[in-house]
Order: structure tokens, then sequence, then C-alpha cells
């Protein structure tokens, strides 16, 4: 409902400024756990004694407490109370019931009465009147001037002549009804002019006594009671119209939902709309269409009627809760001209008591209370409710805080009212607005109260504690004592209110709070409270009583007795019922029942004897309960009367109680009948058997208390405590002090015997066995006496005691003990140990154990730098670091830190001289041995290991080992092995010190290395697959005697017992037996067997070959060549092996270069270099001095091949060679030989590949191949073997085989394929001789040869070969003078190379052109070329025999022995170097 907005209130005395409300001090507000809200009556009775200073408090349950709203919206229609505001107020109504006195007095008079304005507020004629009746009246105040005075205490300001004008306007209005009142006579009045001040407000008379609608039925006392016991009785509207979109709506307001409105509902109809400013008040069409019956009486009567009852009329429409939702927003919206969630609670609260305490504005508000929730349903959930239930929502069903449990739950005692008292044991609902408000009151029976808002704005409370109740209702009549007057229980009847800041002004306390949705609002016994809504809301509550309101409720009724009110159930119906059902009945409950039945029985039988003295002797029994509650109260208290009752017959169906017999009627007391429900004998056994339940809860107590109190010698166990406490649960004993007490004492002696337990199991935790931290719950040792010491103080006996006695005597002697060995200077770690491991078997925080553990860590620490330092040599700089870190984290300590000064100390040192061993060891240039030798002396000195000083001391004995083998190989006298140089030199490079004999070693290996360089350019071919010592040796490879060997090798067994010797099957054995020789003697002698082996071999493979070569029969399995296939021409044969090759398959000489001697690529291995090439290489390696396999087979070589020489020159000088051709000849071969040699070319001048030596051979030689039956090409068959003797085939085989160039093989070849004429018959002794000049020549060069036979054996005796080994070389030795003139060739890789290649193979064989004895020009030219002696001035000396000398140095040039100054005896002893070699080989040699 709509009135005027918020404007400034009149001043009323109140405490703020200019009357502005105060707001009281807050109330208390709790925040319940869980494990607190699980119990409503155990958390009430907690916060009991602080809730009960204030008389309200506040309770927020936890957040995720919500029950769902349950209530049954659809059907929930009601018709609320209309409450105007400023008649609700004590003080204003006051004010108004005598402006309505006035009103009515000038009504009589024909004048309307209109209220004054007196400094621009109105007149407060109330006030006026009644400060001149205390001054005296007005002819007092007149006399004696107090205008001033009363103006002043009104509020005006003094000194504005505002007397005077307060003096009219009471003589004007007040004093004419105050004079009618006291009966003058108003003859000599004149009527008095109202109307003359325009400002002056025309007063409407409120009707209060008129408007009273809450009357008292005829059927029904008018007291709540009869509200709570007949709701179903409640003038509530069903509207059958409401439409299902109405009632689906949600109702929620808290959730932000605004409410749309009805479009069906009429406007203006049934609604509440601001009337015209001017008014003032709001008015309901029900008010208007009210008759008002106003007789005409007199003006005294009607003036001194006195006034009746106030209460609240009910609204005249019917509302929902939607409709009543939109109504009520939209009238705060509209008040406060702003959104109803943006209002300020402390500017509603504000303007709701200035709205109260004004007269002229007058705004009207509803309210929905006391709505039963029998008819419509519980906003909390109940079992068989319409609304269905989530399985998380169940859960509220049961809850304790669901008000529909609350009240009939065991702690409380109404329960034991089996009747249903709505607003008591039903909840009461409550649809609030803005400014709807509650008076002040307390409960029924001064019972408590609980409060809970479901949603909606927030409810604001005010209460005053229950101890001060009486001074708020002294304090209320004395400020409004008129309207107790016709109402004594004025403050029962929920209609009247009082600004808190009056009370408090009044010393009443009075505390407030603002109770939002969710949570709950407790008023205790006999609290008065009050309060008004924010807004829009919807509230539930209830009445309980716990077992301490017992004593209050008889009090209760002993003062509803004396105001003469009806009660709401009978205290002593109750206090019966539950004594009957005394054996279940809860001890505390049964104990106080037993304490308020005996005050009931003492009082029962005190009246009963007095109605029997006032002469009642007629009795009879009545069963009263089975009465309604209105048809057995007391005439005249309204009593509910349940123990007895006085009747009398002339009065049947009336009732009195025992207080008031006299008010029954006239009759004498002997016709009067007492009814009694009880005797006072059937009281005594009823109480008797309340005793013995509250005894056995004493015999119980008295147990505990015994138990509780025992002395040492008679104290029980801590199972009969148990039993005790078992006992209690059974016969749900009160969950009191001592109970709590026996339970805390339990639970301690239970705590303390499984401490116990723990610390004699000795439990400790493993993390702190490693020297953690201390257990939270493990006890010290003053901890553990006071601990046995508590023990002993227990009121019980635990059979851990005496067991925990022994364990604190061992903790104590574990303390002298580690005393004892921690006060020793330097403690053992195993003693340490021990003491710590006994430690384990207490659970007991020991402050020496962690000094004991720091000591421990020392000691470990300490015997291992002990145990480091015993053995210097295992003692590393890590481990060193290692110690030094841990002693780091070590507490400080003398021995600890003396060692880790010396540990320091050492490891500076250490790696001082570590530092210099690593510097050393990789210092350029290397350091001499004597000084790396003082500096290990020094190494030696420290003790401990460093590793780079190991490896320095290792470097130094390396080095002496070094020297110690260089020395005994110079000290041995033979000539070091290659090898050996290398393992020296290698070694030598590795050791770190600085060797004097190193670099010498390096050059001789260098200088073998650069003469086996040279050795391999003089000897192998390009690309060449052999090794140069495969070259110089004789050959192991020769494949067919080889595999025969090899297989008879594995067949045949060896003699038992016989070793077998060692046999050079392989070159790799060969090198190997090389290498092991320690003689040349013996080198020689392997080298000699190899010989034989190869020539043996070679000698079976070459008649092989020829063999199946000259074989008549043709075999079709013939392999021939490099690609192992049938003989196919053309065809060409190896001069050595005698083996057939494809001319596609091999490289072979061009038909323009005539006929060659022809080797194979497996024949063909080297350059064939002359022997004037190779002697340097043998005199180089001389000097040098090193033996080397390479170089034995090369001095081999050159032996093997001057005994070639030797052999071959005795063959052409003995003369046989002719008659082996004439034997030869006689064959078809020679014939063809010598039919052939005269038609052979004078000489054969093609070119030849370089480095090969070549010969021409006959022009028939191409002829000479019918004899074989295969095809051969032209020119490319071989001499046969079958027309040689042995001696020659040999002969021939080994000069193939030599890797030099001879001249004796081209003479060889020369005799052996030239024509025999007369003139060569009658000179055999010089075969080749073309002239007398050519024989010079060549007869001087061969004379050279002597002075190359000299140099050979000079070198042959320095290198220690024996005479007769030198006469065996030279004994067949011609002076015939020789030079062989070297060529180059390139060589084949190997077999398959050759297959693979076919027939692109590039020639690469080298051939021998053997000259014939009539034609040799490429010989002369080259002997011509070679007599030139190139000496700077050659003497060109002439003659038979010519000296000549060849150079030792590098250009191998032959000289004349005269030109150069060398005599012959020098040239034979002495080695020469010409002066271009001495030139360019001294640098070198310096």
């Amino acid at each position: 409902m709509e009135a005027p907005g918020p404007r400034p209130a009149p001043a009323l005395g109140g405490p703020g400024p200019l009357g502005e409300f105060l707001p009281p001090p807050e109330c208390p507000v709790f925040e319940p756990s869980w494990e607190e809200f699980a119990d409503p009556f155990a958390f009430i009775h907690k916060i009991r004694p602080i809730a009960e200073q204030t008389g309200i408090c506040k309770v927020r349950p936890p957040p995720d407490w919500q029950p769902p709203f349950a209530c049954d919206v659809d059907k929930l229609h009601f018709t609320p109370r209309i409450q105007r505001l400023n008649e609700l107020e004590a003080q204003t109504r006051v004010k108004l019931n005598f402006l309505d006195q006035i009103a009515k007095y000038w009504e009589l008079q024909g004048s309307t009465l209109k209220i004054p304005h007196v400094e621009r507020k109105i007149l407060d004629l109330f006030q006026l009147n009644k400060l001149v009746a205390e001054e005296g009246g007005f002819a007092v105040v007149c006399k004696d001037r107090k205008w001033t005075k009363i103006a002043t205490k009104m509020g005006f300001a003094p000194g504005k002549a505002v007397g005077s004008h307060i003096r009219g306007h009471y003589e004007r209005i007040l004093n004419p009804y105050n004079l009618f009142l006291s009966g003058d006579s108003l003859r000599c009045l004149q009527k008095p002019n109202l109307t003359t001040d325009t400002k002056d407000k025309e007063y409407k008379p409120h009707d209060i006594p008129q408007r009273q609608s809450v009357q008292p039925l005829e059927t029904c006392p008018p007291a709540r009671r009869a509200k709570r016991m007949r709701a179903e009785a409640m003038n509530i509207k069903i509207e059958p119209e409401e439409t299902a979109e109405a009632r689906t709506h949600n109702l929620r307001r808290r959730m932000g939902c605004p409410a749309p409105k009805c479009e069906n509902e009429k406007a203006g109809k049934n609604s509440l709309k601001p009337e015209p400013a001017e008014r003032k008040e709001c008015v309901t069409e029900s008010e208007k269409e009210k008759p008002r019956s106003r007789a005409k009486k007199t003006t005294s009567a009607e003036c001194s009627k006195p006034q009746e009852a106030f209460g609240f009329e009910q609204a005249a429409r019917d509302y929902t809760l939607r409709t009543f939702g939109e109504m009520a927003d939209a009238f705060k919206s509209d008040y406060f001209n702003m959104p109803v969630h943006m209002v300020p609670t402390e500017l509603v609260e504000k303007e709701f008591w200035r709205l109260v305490s004004t007269i002229e504005e007058d705004v009207t508000v509803e309210y929905g209370a006391d709505i039963a929730s029998k008819e419509f349903g519980s906003g909390f959930p109940v079992r068989d409710g319409k609304v269905k239930l989530s399985p998380e929502e169940e859960e509220y069903l049961d809850s304790g805080w669901n008000l529909n449990n609350m009240p009939v739950m065991e702690q409380s005692v109404l329960a034991h009212i089996t009747a249903d008292i709505c607003g008591m044991k039903l909840p009461w609902l409550y649809v609030g607005m803005c400014f709807s408000s509650f008076c002040w009151h307390i409960e029924d029976h001064w019972s408590y109260s609980i409060n809970y808002l479901h949603w909606g704005e927030p409810k604001t409370w005010y209460g005053v504690p229950g101890y001060a109740a009486e001074q708020l209702e002294t304090v209320m009549k004395r400020l409004a004592p008129e309207l107790f007057i016709s109402q004594p229980d004025l403050l029962h009847q929920l209609v009247t209110i009082m600004n808190p800041n009056t009370l408090m002004t009044h010393e009443v306390p009075v505390y407030r709070t603002n109770q939002c949705a969710g949570e709950f609002v407790i008023t205790f016994p006999r609290a008065y409270h009050s309060g008004f809504n924010q807004g829009f809301n919807f509230a539930e509550a209830v009445n309980f009583c716990t077992v301490d309101w017992l004593p209050l409720g008889r009090q209760c009724v002993e003062h509803y007795r004396l105001l003469h009110r009806y009660c709401v159930f009978s205290h002593d119906e109750m206090i019966c019922k539950m004594a009957s059902k005394a054996d279940v009945l809860d001890v505390v409950v049964a104990s106080t029942v037993q304490k308020d039945m005996a005050i009931m029985i003492e009082d029962e039988k005190a009246l009963r004897e007095t109605v029997r003295k006032l002469g009642v002797i007629d009795s009879e029994r009545m069963d009263f309960e089975l009465l309604p509650d209105d048809e057995r109260q007391c005439v005249k208290c309204k009593t509910t009367c349940f123990m007895s009752a006085i009747s009398c017959s002339c009065k049947p169906g009336l009732l009195v109680c025992l207080h008031h017999v006299k008010e029954l009627c006239s009759c004498p007391p002997y016709k009067y009948k007492l009814r009694y429900r009880y005797t006072l004998d059937d009281l005594y056994p009823m109480m008797n058997a309340l005793k013995l339940r509250a005894e056995s809860y004493n015999e119980w107590a008295l147990n505990v208390n015994e138990a509780l109190e025992a002395k040492i010698n008679k104290k029980k166990s801590l199972v009969s405590f148990k039993a005790l406490i078992e006992e209690s649960e059974m016969k749900k004993f009160p969950d009191n002090d001592l109970l709590r007490h026996l339970r805390l004492v339990t639970q301690d002696a239970e705590k303390c015997a499984s401490v116990a337990q723990q610390l004699l199991n000795g439990k400790r935790q493993t993390r702190y066995r490693s020297g953690g931290g201390k257990s939270h719950n493990q006890l010290t040792v003053n901890e553990l006496r006071q601990f046995v010491s508590q023990l002993h103080a227990l009121p019980c006996v635990l059979s851990q005691t005496p067991l925990l006695k022994g364990l604190l005597t061992r903790v104590e002697d574990f303390q002298q003990h580690s005393q004892k060995l921690l006060s020793e200077e330097m403690p053992s770690a195993a003693e340490l140990q021990d003491l710590l491991d006994v430690s384990f078997e207490f659970d007991v925080e020991l402050p020496q154990l962690a000094e004991m553990r720091v000591r421990l860590e020392q000691a470990h620490w300490l015997e291992e730098v002990q145990q480091a330092c015993l053995d210097p040599s295992s003692l590393t700089l890590d481990d060193m670091r290692r110690l030094i870190d841990l002693g780091v984290g070590l507490a400080p300590y003398s021995a600890v830190e003396k060692a880790m000064a010396r540990l320091q100390e050492l490891l500076t040192v250490s790696e001082h001289w570590d530092d210099k061993a690593r510097s050393l060891l990789k210092a350029r240039p290397r350091h001499s041995l004597n000084s790396l030798a003082t500096v290990v002396k020094e190494i030696e000195e420290i003790p401990a290991y460093l590793p780079n000083g190991a490896a320095l001391k290792d470097s130094v004995q390396r080095a002496r080992d070094w020297l110690q083998d260089v020395e005994a190989l110079q000290a041995g006298g033979r000539v070091p092995v290659l090898d050996t140089l290398i393992e020296l030199v290698t070694r030598g490079r590795s050791i770190p010190v600085h060797l004097n004999s190193l670099p010498r070693l390096e050059s001789l290996v260098a200088e073998v290395h650069v003469w086996k360089e040279c050795a391999a350019n003089t000897f192998l071919t390009d690309n060449s697959s052999y090794s140069l010592l495969e070259v110089l040796c004789p050959r192991c490879d020769i494949g067919l005697l080889g595999l025969k060997r090899k297989q008879r090798k594995l067949k045949e067994p060896l003699p038992s017992g016989k070793k077998r010797s060692p046999r050079v099957e392989s070159l790799s054995d060969l090198e190997r037996a090389l290498t092991e020789s320690r003689e040349t003697a013996s080198a020689m002698a392997t080298l000699g067997e190899a010989r034989l082996r190869e020539m043996e071999a070679l000698q079976s493979l070459r008649q092989a070959n020829e063999g199946k070569l000259l074989s008549p029969v043709q075999d079709v399995e013939m392999k021939v060549c490099l690609c192992q296939k049938a003989p196919a021409a053309p065809m060409i044969q190896c001069e050595l092996c005698r083996d057939a090759f494809h001319t596609g398959c091999v490289a072979v000489p061009s038909i323009t270069q005539g006929p060659r001697i022809w080797l194979c690529p497996h024949c063909r291995r080297s350059e064939k270099p002359p022997l004037e090439k190779i002697l340097p290489l043998l005199a180089s390696l001389q000097r040098i001095r090193v033996r080397l396999p390479e170089g034995d087979a090369l001095r081999y070589m050159i032996e093997r091949t001057v005994n070639w020489q030797h052999r071959a020159r005795q063959l052409l000088s003995s003369g046989n060679l002719q008659s082996m051709q004439e034997r030869a000849g006689s064959g078809l071969l020679c014939g063809r030989w010598q039919a052939a040699a005269g038609q052979a070319p004078e000489t054969s001048k093609l070119s030849q590949p370089p480095g090969s030596t070549s010969f021409s051979l006959p022009d028939d030689w191409d002829n000479r191949t019918s004899y074989l039956h295969s095809p051969f090409s032209t020119g490319r068959s071989c001499i046969p073997l079958h027309g040689l003797s042995p001696e020659v085939s040999e002969l021939l085989m080994e000069a193939q085989l030599l890797q030099v160039s001879l001249p004796e093989i081209q003479e060889l070849y020369q005799t052996l394929l030239a024509k025999p004429s007369p003139a060569q018959q009658a000179d055999r002794g010089s075969p080749v001789r073309p002239s007398s000049e050519k024989s010079d020549g060549c007869r001087a060069k061969r004379d050279g040869v002597g002075g190359l036979e000299s140099k050979l054996k000079r070198r042959l005796e320095r290198e220690g070969l024996s005479a007769e080994r030198w006469e065996r070389v030279a004994k067949t030795r011609t002076p015939k003078k020789k030079r062989i003139k070297l060529s180059r060739r390139k060589d084949t890789n190997s077999f398959k190379l050759e297959r693979a290649r076919g027939s692109e193979l590039v020639p690469s064989a080298d051939t021998q052109s053997l000259p014939s004895d009539t034609s040799c020009s490429e010989q002369e030219a080259s002997e011509d070329e070679d007599a030139v002696c190139p000496a700077a001035s050659c003497l060109q000396p002439e003659g038979d025999e010519v000296d000549w000398v060849q150079c030792d140095g590098s250009c191998n040039r032959w000289f004349h022995q005269v030109c150069v100054g060398v005599s012959p005896e020098t040239a034979e002893e002495e080695d020469y170097v010409c002066a271009c070699c001495a030139a360019t080989d001294a640098p070198g040699r310096r």
C-alpha cells in the first residue's frame, strides 16, 4: 500500500538527533560446523548461556544446507491482516484515541476539529493537554504564567511568543472539553470558532474501536489458542477461478524473477491504491462499505465511553502468493521510488519507525500471518508430501532443523502433548510485505520459538532478554497506561509495538538483527521480540520446549492465572502424562519432571485441604483430558483444569479451579463437588516411578563419582569405566556434565593406555631412525615422567603403568650413559651407534639423540679420514674433496676441525704437485729425465695418490726402461732389426720425457723408410700388386707344387715323438722367419731354402704346362689362360711358366715390334733394374746399418744374381752351349731355327716400353711353331724344353726369375737362338764379336766388371760374409764388362682382373729381343753412348784394357780411373763418389 514518501519525522523524544532512529546493538550470530549442526538441541543447549543474555540469536546453517521449498503453492490462498502503522505504536495509539475523543466532542457540538499548526508543525494536543494537567490545570498555568515553560517542554524554541499561541489553542480547543468532563457549566462559554486558521489540518477520526475485526466467536474463547486449535475455521477463501498460470508461477522472489501482473484482475478491485495526498490515509473498500452506527446519545455518555480491546481487522480480499508478491513489490518500489532490491535495509528501518510514530501520515499495509501449515503444507519437505524430492533432498525429511520435526523430537517436552497445536507443534507460515510487522510479544507458555526465512527480503528483529520481560512491561504500562486499562493482557495480543529507542531510554536492553533468506532466528523463554519485514518474503515458525523450560512453564501458568488468560495446553496434564511413561523417560527429564511433580503435588495437597476446610465434602473422579479445553476452564481465571475443579449443580457445565472456589456461585460449599483426576495416593507412585528412574541415574552417578574419586588402592580398572558409560547409554542417562566428565576421563585413560602401549612397543617411525626430526606425538623425557605421574593420577588403573615405569627407568639410564659418552673427547662410533640402537626401543624424544647423531656423524667421518690416511696409495684427490665436503656439513668440533685442517693442507699440497705433474707431462719441449725424476721423488713424499703424479712416475720409469733397451741394443754389437727400432721409436714418442736417443732413432727409421721407398721405386712397377719383399724374395706362390705339398702335408701323419721343423710355406711365413732371424747368415739360409722350393715348384709347373701344350692327344677339358678356357687361336706362351694365353685376354707386344720374349702377368713381377742400379741400394743400406727383411732379401738377390752370372759365364765360355745347340738342331725345332737363321733382319730398332730389356730374335722365330699341335700366334711360342739340357733349362728359368737385368741373359739367348756359321764355329770363345773394335769395346767394359766385383766383395766383407761364400760367388766371374740398360713397364694386377677386363686389357707385358750375331745396332749404340766418360776433363785413354770405376753416389755413372785419379787398388778397396754426387749429398750428410 502506498503513502507519501519519507519525510522528516516530528521530534518524539527519541535518542537520536531530531528524533532519528538509532539501531540497537546486534544480537549474537552463530555459524555451527556440520558436526555441531547435526544435533539442534545439543547446539541450542551449547549456545544458551550466550543467547539468553540477548533474548534472540541468529543461526546460519552450513553453506551446503539448503532444503527445498516444499509448500503447496497451488493451494496456498490467504486473507491478510490490515495494519495501520501509526496505530501499532502504543504512544501514538493513545494520542489517536485522545484526538478521537476531542473530535467526537466537537462533532456533537456541531463543529469539525481542525488541528492547528505552530511554528510550521502540527500541535500535539495530547501532549499539551497532559502537560497542562500536570502543571495543575488551565487556571493555574495562566495564573503562574507557565505557558512559555510548557512550550519549551513541547520542543518549541523560547522567545518567540509561542506560549501565547499555545494558550490560545488550548483555550479554544481543549479547555471546553476538560470543563465538560469535569461537569462545569458551559452556558457561559461561547461556541468557539474552530475554522479560523486555514492552515489547520482537519482531523478525521480513526474510529479505532469501531474497526475491531478479531472478535471472540460464540464457540471459542477470544484467545490465540482458538486459532491454534481450530485452524480449519479460519476465514480462508479458495478462488476456483485462479488460472493455472498463476498457480505455477515461481514464488521464490529472492531468485530475482519479477512476477507478472495478473491480467484477469480488474483494475482497482480489492487492490490497495494510494489515496489522494491531502487525505493522508489509505482505506480499503471493505472499510468504506462498513456501516457506522452512531446513535443519538448524549455528549456525556459518548465521550466517557470506555475503550474497547484493540485488534487487527481482516482484509477484504483473498490473495495467492503471486498476487500478494506483485502487490508487495509494487508498494515498496513506488514508495521508495527505486527497485525493491536496491532499497537499503537501514533506510527501510528508519522510515518504519518514523511512520509508526506520526499521527499525520496513515500508511496501511497487509500481513499474511499465522497461516496454518497443516492446511497448505510446510515450506520444509515432509513425508507423503506432494513435492517430489531428489535422493539428495530426502535427507531434509528427517533433519532436526526441519521445523516439522523439532517440536516432536525426543529432547522436546512438547512431544508428550498429543494434540496438534498450530503454531506450537505445527508450524505457522508468514507472508510479509514491506513495513508489515509483528508486535512486542512473548511465546505462549514462555516457550522457545524458531523462525526460518525460506526466501525473500530480510526480516528485521528486535529482542529483549527474558530477565528484562517485567521491566519492558512496566515501561509500556507507564508510557501508555490508557491501553492497559481495557486490555490487561495487551502484550499477549501481538497488536502493540513501542520504539526500541524509547525502551532503551528507559534502560530496557534491546538487541536487533536482520534475518536473511536461509537463516534461523531463535527466541528464548519469556524473551519479548518484535520486528517488521523489509519486503516480500516467506517465513515459517514453530515453538519447542526443552527440559530446562519446565520450571518456567509452571511459572507461566501462574502468571496466566493472574492475568485471567487462556492456556494453550494444560501443564499439569503434560506432567502427569510424562510421569506415566517414567520407565522410558530420559533420566534428566525424569528428574526434572519429578521435581516439578513434587511441587504440583504439594500445591494440590494444600488446595484440597483448603477446600475440605471450606466444607466441600463431596468428590468424584473425572477424566478431564476427555473434555475439550473450553469446557474445563476456570470461570474466573480461564485456567485449563486437569488435576481438580469445583462444580455446582446450580450451574451445570461450569467449573472453577481450587483457587477460585468462592467465585463459582452463591451456594454453600457443602453443595459443591470436588472433581479430581487422581487421588494423592495415585500421584505418589507416579512420582516415585520418576524418582526411581532418576535414582537409577543417581545410583549410577554415585558409582561414577566413587570411581572418579577413588583412592590409589581402590581404583577401578578402565573396563569398569567403560561399563559405566555403556550403562548410561543403555539406560539413556542424560548427557550432562558428569557423563561428559566420565567420558572425558575414560577417553584420556584410553589415550594414555594407547600412548603407553606405543611407548612400550617402541614403534618409532623409521624416518627418525635416520636422524630426522621429532615426531609430533613423541613425548619428551620430562613429559614421560609427567605421563607416568599422570597414569598414577588417573582415577582408573592401567596395566601399562608399571611397565611404563620400567621404561622410564631405562630411559633415565640411557640418558646417564649417553651423557657420560658425550663428555668424552672423541667417543667411538661403534659405542655411539650401539647407544643409538638402544634408543630405537624408546618412542620418546631424547634430547641427547640429536647431539649423539651429530657426534656419530663426526666419529664416522673421523674414522673414515683415518682409514683413508692409512693407505696413501688409495687416497685420491676426489676422496679428499669428498671428505672435506662431508666435513663441511658436520657440526663444529675441535677434532673435526683439526682433521679438516690437515686434510685441507694435504689437498692443497696434493693439488699443487698434481697440477705441476700435469704441466710437466704436457710441457713442450719435454723436460729431461733427471728433472722429472727429482719431481717424482718429491711427489712420492706426499701421502696421497696423485693421478698425474703417478702418470709422471710411470713416464719416468718407462723412460728409464727405454734407455736401457736402447743401451742394450747399442751394446749388443749386432745390427738392429727395423721392427725393434720402430717399436722403440713408438715407445719413445709416447713417453713424455726428453730422450736424447729418440731423434737419432727416428732419423734412422726415417732413413730406412726412405730406403724402402727408393727400393720400391726401383723394383716395383706402377700400380703393382706385389710388395717389395714379395718381389725380392723367392716366389712362394707357385701353385702346382705348392698345392701338392700342402695336400701331402695334410695326409702324412707325424711320427710319434717328433716335432715338425718349421717350414716356410708362404710369404708371411718367410717374412716372419726373416724378422725372427738373429743373424744375416740364418736369413740367407732361409732365403736359400725358399729358392730351392721356388725352383722345384716352377720346374714342375713348366713341365706340366709344356706337356699339356705338346700333348698329341687333343684334351677337350684342357684349360689355359687367365680365363681358364679351352685353347683358341691366336695364343701366346709365357717364357717362364710355359702356360698359353689368349691374346685377347692379355696384353701382347705388337707385330711391328718383332719377336720378343714374353712373360705372363703372373711371372712379370718387377721392373728388373740393372745390377748397377741395385748395388747402390745395398751400399746405402750398409751405411744405415739396420736390418730389415727387404734388406736381407735384396742382399740374397744380389748374391743369387752374382752366382747366376758366374754360372752363365762359365756356360758361355765353356763351349758346351754350342754342342747343346747342335743337339737341339737335330730335331725339328732346331732345323727350323737354323733354316730361318740367315733370314733374320740385321737389327730391330722398334721402340720398347721404358725400363724393359729387349733384344731381337731371328727372323724365322715366327716360323718355329710347326712342331706344336696347338694354334699359337706367329712368333709367340717359347724355346721348347725338350730341346734343352737340364742345366740350360734351369739357367734360362732362373734368368727369368731374377728381378735384375743382366747382359749375360742377352748373350745366352743370342747364343741359343743365333744361326751358327763357319766363322762362329771357328771362334767359339767369342760368340758375339762382329768386329775387333766392338770386341775391344766390349772387353773393356767387361773388364770394368772387375771393379764392380771388387766393390761387391768389399761390401760383402763389411757385412761379415765368409771368404768361402765370396770365393763361391766370384769363382766363375769373368772380367767381361757388362752394361745393362733399364726400362720400366706396367704390370697387371691379378688373374681375376685380367679375366674381367678381357680383350680390353692394355698391353703391359714387356718383351726381350735377343740380338743376332750379325746385327746388334741397338746394343752398339747403347755401348757407344756408355763408352763416353762423363768426367769434366776426360783424357780419352786408348788401348785393349781401359780401367773403369763406377760412382757409388746417386748417379751410378762410369768413369775412366785415369780421368778421376783413382788407382786400380783404390777402386778395389774403397768406394768412389764423383764430384757431382759429393756436392749434392753433402747437405744431407751434414
